[in-house]
């Protein structure tokens, strides 16, 4: 059974398209039946464009990236989901969007965890500097989708899923 991860954050045009773009390479290359998706509470309506460069430069494929609401998350027919990340700068005092998912047919509401990214759009040094803070992020960020992928997600139970993601936010 495919486990389907929600990736949030406001605007949903950078981090948590990122995030999502790299949970699904790097499932696609292990072979673990993974889907990340990602939204907004507020989205812009389009993606950062050095998110689709640094994706492309990396040999993500792009093609279905698209700025959503999470909204689409809690209609009829949306993918049962298992964890919703929280990707927002808490430091920064950025507002996060809350999910409270869980739906009809559901064994319960999501797992949900934040994992804080500073915004890579706010980086100085113009374009250059941007471009390098996008490729750290999306670095930085698939250091955990693979230590996620790397959990017998089948396996856990919430309360050990809950706390294995937490973990992983620390590192």
């Amino acid at each position: 059974m495919t486990t389907h991860v929600l990736i949030l954050c406001t605007h949903n045009s950078a981090r948590s398209v990122l995030s999502e773009g790299m949970l699904n390479h790097l499932a696609g290359k292990l072979g673990k039946d993974v889907k990340a998706h990602s939204a907004g509470s507020a989205p812009s309506g389009r993606i950062n464009p050095f998110a689709i460069e640094t994706m492309r430069n990396a040999g993500i494929d792009t093609s279905s990236c698209r700025s959503k609401s999470w909204d689409e998350f809690s209609r009829d027919g949306a993918p049962p989901l298992s964890i919703v990340v929280t990707v927002c700068d808490s430091a920064a005092a950025e507002p996060c969007p809350v999910f409270f998912g869980g739906k009809d047919g559901q064994a319960g509401p999501p797992v949900k965890v934040h994992w804080g990214y500073p915004d890579p759009s706010n980086a100085e040094g113009g374009d250059a500097g941007k471009r390098r803070a996008f490729e750290l992020t999306r670095q930085a960020i698939g250091y955990r989708m693979l230590q996620l992928l790397a959990l017998p997600l089948e396996s856990l139970d919430r309360k050990t899923l809950q706390a294995a993601l937490v973990e992983i936010g620390r590192s």
